[in-house]
């Protein structure tokens, strides 16, 4: 990730509604949740929703899957992990081993 898009994520988070949209979408996991669930849960106008998740898509954080009249949006797991090492990248000097209570917190593990 470079800083461009390191930028663009934080920023797409940095509203309100966005990171709500965004954690909601983080608890629903891989298989993610229609639009208009989305909408009715955080009680916000379809169109205004609409906007939220283009920003949060083009960001890298979620992505959008057609099924059939349904488009049903998710959290990018591989979005949110460049953007969590892009953020520890130099984490003690560029050894982050030195911070394993960070890492540990976090509990990401690379599969196996």
């Amino acid at each position: 990730m470079e800083d461009i898009e390191a930028v663009e994520a934080l920023s797409a988070l940095g509203q309100e509604s966005r990171l709500r949209v965004f954690r909601l979408l983080m608890q629903a996991g891989p298989q993610g949740l229609p639009a208009g669930d989305i909408a009715r849960r955080l009680a916000l106008p379809p169109s205004t929703l609409s906007t939220h998740l283009a920003q949060l898509e083009a960001a890298g954080l979620l992505a959008a899957q057609r099924d059939g009249r349904t488009i049903r949006y998710g959290a990018r797991l591989d979005g949110i992990g460049a953007l969590i090492a892009y953020l520890t990248r130099d984490c003690c000097n560029g050894n982050p081993r030195l911070c394993g209570a960070l890492v540990d917190s976090l509990e990401l593990r690379a599969p196996a």
